[in-house]
């Protein structure tokens, strides 16, 4: 069975870091584009970043350029999503998922004190 699976999350202080994580087991992380989002409290889930199966190709949200950094290690089957410089507003639980199947993480929360 396919699976993805996040960790990483925490509480932090505005301004803080935070390394979330996401494991895939049953098959290999690199045949896929990989994606996190993420879901506040009342919204809908929305876009952060993706990278593609190598590794050379990034996209990011405006909310987040700048301060976020996706990368992967196709050797570990793990991606991650390094937050920086971290609002009150990014405050969500973030999911992983993997473009092209319908495999989501369970999510890991991330919560900003400020």
């Amino acid at each position: 069975q396919v699976q993805l699976v996040e960790s990483g999350g925490g509480l932090v202080q505005a301004g803080g870091s935070l390394r979330p994580s996401c494991v895939a087991s049953g098959r290999r992380i690199s045949t896929y584009t990989v994606g996190w989002f993420r879901q506040a409290p009342g919204k809908e889930r929305e876009f952060v970043a993706r990278i593609s199966q190598s590794g050379g190709n990034t996209v990011y949200a405006d909310s987040v350029k700048g301060r976020f950094t996706i990368s992967r290690d196709n050797a570990k089957n793990t991606a991650y999503l390094q937050l920086n410089s971290l609002k009150p507003e990014d405050t969500a639980i973030y999911y992983c998922t993997a473009y092209g199947s319908t495999l989501w993480g369970q999510g890991t929360q991330v919560t900003v004190s400020s």
